[in-house]
């Protein structure tokens, strides 16, 4: 059995780690190699960064804070945000990520998925879907979740897998910084219809949160922000209790070597 992987997440702006309620209310949180360093260390599995306003601006991703993280942490990383083109991708990759997140980008471009994951691999591919509930199924938005595509979040989840992506992260923008749990339908629709990692995002208030996504929703993996970085949940103390809770997680000496 292949271990839940815990992923703090760092959105970034302006060269710092930031943290919103739905994509608003933006406070400053610390410096992204910082905090990344101190996730390395006390047990993260991953870590995913994202610079959020940089589709938005329309501009490229900071190469920069790419650098300066992959120099100080030793876990696998994903940055996400402004890539639009497979040079784009081949930059962030070279600069030290494992992987790349796709989002907007990939809504407007679907080819991007498929040739990145033709000339990097699969396993570089991520698809990031920020997807808010509408009528009885969920929406896909893109731009930070500012903007509404009209298209189906479950439908554009199978058909970026079919393109060659290697994992989907699935964020919930009705969830995001509420912390009242991660959705578990829209996970349990995603895992109904994708043979590929699924990792949760947006709601994780409590520990309770994270073993209800890894059993009850089925995720591989459990993203989560401000109860990281306020250091409401030490990773130590969740990495336990979902032990406890018969979640096959990684113990803490384990945390920085191999993938199961």
């Amino acid at each position: 059995m292949l271990a839940k992987r815990i992923i703090p997440c760092l959105d970034v702006r302006n060269g710092r780690v930031v943290k919103g309620t739905q994509f608003k209310d933006i406070v400053d949180v610390d410096d992204p190699a910082v905090l990344g360093k101190r996730y390395s260390e006390a047990g993260a599995d991953e870590l995913v960064f994202y610079d959020i306003t940089a589709s938005h601006e329309q501009r490229e991703i900071s190469f920069e804070f790419v650098k300066k993280v992959a120099k100080t942490i030793h876990i696998p990383f994903s940055v996400g945000g402004g890539i639009g083109s497979l040079e784009d991708i081949k930059n962030i990759l070279r600069n030290g990520a494992d992987k790349v997140s796709l989002n907007s980008a990939a809504v407007k471009n679907k080819n991007l998925i498929k040739e990145g994951a033709r000339w990097f691999g699969n396993q570089c591919i991520v698809l990031s879907i920020d997807a808010k509930k509408h009528d009885n199924g969920y929406e896909v938005f893109i731009n930070g979740g500012r903007t509404p595509t009209g298209m189906d979040a479950i439908e554009w989840a199978k058909e970026g897998v079919a393109l060659g992506a290697g994992e989907i992260v699935i964020n919930s923008i009705d969830s995001d910084g509420m912390k009242a749990g991660y959705d578990i339908d829209l996970l349990r629709r995603l895992k109904d219809v994708v043979n590929v990692p699924i990792i949760a995002s947006g709601g994780a208030g409590t520990i309770e949160h994270f073993i209800d996504g890894a059993k009850k929703g089925r995720a591989d993996g459990l993203l989560a922000a401000s109860v990281f970085h306020f250091n409401t949940i030490p990773i130590p103390v969740l990495k336990k209790r979902l032990l406890e809770a018969d979640v096959h997680v990684r113990p803490i000496k384990e945390a920085h070597y191999g993938n199961d």
